[in-house]
């Protein structure tokens, strides 16, 4: 039986298309482009894609839509999310309403994927100059009847003669561009070679600069440094979110749509392989001219022509794709294996084997990655199943196994990455925590987008809050609520906002609420929906959604769920060092780049530290890649650190329930923190099992 097809139009994008009947929401949106929050994967436990069936003809787009133009409603699942009011006015879960027949859908803001702020920019690292592509300018004698030697020969014989370059090999597509080449510019050329070994391109003349692109794929966010060759200058860098997030927010997500979705992993393969293309069009479009388009002479239907606007006193590189001549990628096991399109079902399985350990060198063209053709993607290598090449870039920007100091880094992203260690044992660790951290699991989540809470206080006397958005440059309490135009709290937000609960005693340190405190704040009451107590974060008139923004006593558990799991992981990797304590904590990933490292303390992120020991290394996965990308060396030494990693699988280890459920308290249930004296108030850092008392309130 042929497929049947229905309309389908989503507002206020515009967007519309055909699909194929049957087919639920979301998978409507991706056929369409349209990007919905789909933070769980489709498992309907997030409710994030809340979308509204509108009722009606709409003349303009000549269809009838309808509430009976999808599935019914599902009482178990929906009910959770949408209440009584909201499901009369039509709104459904994206992944549970499957389309019938024409409609017309409404995407209400708060579930619209909007435009990350994605901070990726490139640290001044000690990177020791040795790429592995190099430039050689030669210039050789044209061919007569006494010597006659081939092109190729001819070349390779001169390399070697000049340079020492000996059994040199071309790659056929350079190849193929030689002949022209060679004769362009009278028999002078630059000739790109890699490793010292193969010619991957020819170019006419004399060229002093080769371009190189460090990439890393994260679970959410890829950022690119373009670098020149030549300098080690960081020339340009560019980010974006990854495109998969379209298919579930984690890896475990992406790997269960790759085993449920006929041609999953060539979408999500593709979907990766398209962003990291944008993403060189990114970066390399700032080093050209701005462009405007001219007017047309009336009647002429030809194609549109620009103009260049050239800005006095820049100097414009014009740097094409096809002068990036290598390129390094470090992402985790999952999103290696995806955009290789390697299956990632077994690094889904105990005991979560991946289908390869070592690093690769594949060609550009055979991954459709559109810079020099004859040009290598250098592949970091994975250290486990989920641990993987970001976090080898982590210690190649870090490298504590050439140091002393026992070092404890925390790579805080989609998924929380541990390493542990010095030059003597290093351990690492993988736990599930970025869900909750990146707002995946909590009411008003987001991402880091506009309107997005990324920064929190609350009054320790009065528990009245002050807060700044992403978007608007002032403070609340140095705005008027029309201003601030907040949607939902993002990842740097919510570091804040648990210390911030728990130093001015809104919730005790087991994370519940502290009603004995809290009765008479207006900010805290009872849902009357869900009848589940709530704090008020920012109120309606402060909002671009017509409600309150909220942390839910289930939010906090969330938050609570995924920084125990990081303390736990650290601790049982201490338990297997042999020690009590480090010498330095480092954070990196994007919230080393935005963390309060004293709120991380409080909150109970990682053990006691001496705050002034504890840095945010920003994007440390990003400049590992781009150490290996200006060093070669660093490739040998990725491969190393690869193999000689303890990985630690914190799920086996005989106390992983024991360390969890006591580092679930704040900062931790029995560990001492010496180090937040005078900066938590004596009465909350030392309260008994009833919660903070202080002095004037006890009997």
């Amino acid at each position: 039986m042929a497929q049947e097809y229905v309309t389908v139009i989503f507002q206020p994008s515009g967007r519309r298309g055909k699909v194929p009947k049957g087919c639920n929401v979301i998978e409507a949106s991706r056929l369409i482009g349209v990007d919905i929050e789909a933070l769980c994967g489709e498992t309907k436990v997030c409710g994030k894609c809340i979308v509204r069936i509108e009722e009606g003809h709409f003349e303009k787009y000549n269809i009838q839509s309808s509430m009976d133009h999808v599935t019914p409603w599902q009482e178990d699942v929906e009910a959770k999310f949408i209440n009584s009011e909201k499901k009369e006015k039509g709104f459904r879960l994206g992944c549970v309403a499957k389309i019938q027949d024409d409609i017309l859908i409404f995407v209400p803001e708060e579930s619209r994927a909007g435009k990350q702020v994605v901070s990726k920019a490139a640290r001044d690292i000690n990177i020791e100059f040795n790429p592995m592509v190099r430039l050689y300018t030669i210039e050789l004698k044209k061919p007569d009847f006494e010597d006659k030697v081939g092109d190729w020969e001819r070349l390779a014989n001169g390399l070697s003669r000049e340079y020492g370059l000996t059994g040199l090999t071309i790659d056929i597509v350079t190849l193929r561009t030689l002949p022209g080449v060679l004769r362009a510019q009278n028999w002078v050329v630059t000739v790109s070679v890699w490793n010292d070994k193969e010619v991957i391109r020819i170019q006419p003349g004399r060229v002093k600069k080769a371009y190189g692109i460090a990439i890393d794929v994260g679970t959410t966010t890829c950022a690119g440094y373009l670098c020149d060759l030549t300098t080690m200058q960081v020339i340009n860098t560019s980010s974006m979110m990854n495109p998969q997030c379209k298919y579930g927010e984690d890896v475990m997500a992406r790997i269960t749509f790759h085993m449920t979705t006929p041609g999953g992993l060539k979408r999500m393969s593709d979907d990766i392989i398209e962003g990291i293309n944008s993403l060189i069009e990114k970066a390399v479009a700032p080093t050209h001219p701005k462009k405007k388009k001219t007017k047309k002479a009336k009647g002429d239907d030809g194609p549109d022509e620009y103009r260049e606007i050239i800005e006095e006193g820049v100097e414009y590189l014009r740097i094409s794709k096809h002068d990036i001549v290598d390129l390094t990628i470090g992402f985790n096991t999952a999103m290696h294996h995806i955009l290789l399109g390697l299956d990632p079902e077994p690094v889904g399985l105990a005991p979560f084997p991946p289908v390869i350990h070592h690093s690769l060198d594949i060609k550009a063209r055979d991954l459709c990655i559109d810079i020099n053709p004859s040009s290598y993607v250098f592949a970091m290598p994975n250290e486990a199943g989920f641990v993987g090449g970001d976090n080898v870039g982590v210690l190649l920007a870090e490298e504590p196994y050439k140091s002393d100091e026992i070092q404890l880094i925390i790579d805080i992203g989609t998924n929380g990455e541990l390493i542990l260690g010095n030059r003597h044992k290093l351990y690492s660790s993988s736990c599930a925590t970025g869900p909750a951290m990146e707002g995946a699991q909590l009411s008003f989540g987001m991402r880091a987008a506009p309107g997005a809470i990324e920064r929190i206080e609350i009054d320790p006397e009065t528990q009245e809050v002050d807060y700044r958005v992403i978007g608007h440059d002032k403070s609340r309490k140095f705005s008027k609520p029309e201003e601030m135009k907040v949607k939902g709290i993002c990842g740097s937000g919510i570091l804040d906002v648990l210390a911030e609960l728990y130093r001015s005693s809104v919730i005790t340190k087991t994370g519940v609420f502290n009603k004995k405190m809290l009765k008479t704040n207006p900010r805290f009451r009872i849902n009357p929906d869900n009848k589940q107590p709530e704090f008020v974060l920012a109120w309606k008139e402060d909002s671009s959604i017509d409600k309150d923004i909220v942390i839910t006593q289930k939010d906090i558990r969330q938050i609570q769920l995924a920084k125990g799991a990081l303390y736990a992981g650290c601790k049982l990797m201490m338990k297997r060092m042999g020690i009590d304590k480090v010498d330095t904590v480092k954070i990196a990933g994007a919230f080393g780049t935005h963390v309060d490292r004293e709120k991380a303390l409080v909150m109970g992120l990682f053990p006691d530290c001496e705050i002034e020991k504890i840095h945010g290394v920003g994007n440390a996965a990003g400049d590992g890649c781009r150490a290996a990308l200006l060093n070669r060396k660093k490739r040998d030494e990725a491969n190393w650190c690869a193999r000689n990693v303890q990985y630690l699988e914190l799920t086996v280890e005989p106390t992983f329930e024991q360390d969890f459920m006591e580092a679930m308290q704040l900062p931790h249930m029995k560990d001492q923190f010496p180090h937040l004296e005078g900066v938590v108030p004596d009465h909350v850092l030392h309260q008994g099992p009833k919660g903070p008392v202080k002095p004037e309130q006890k009997n």
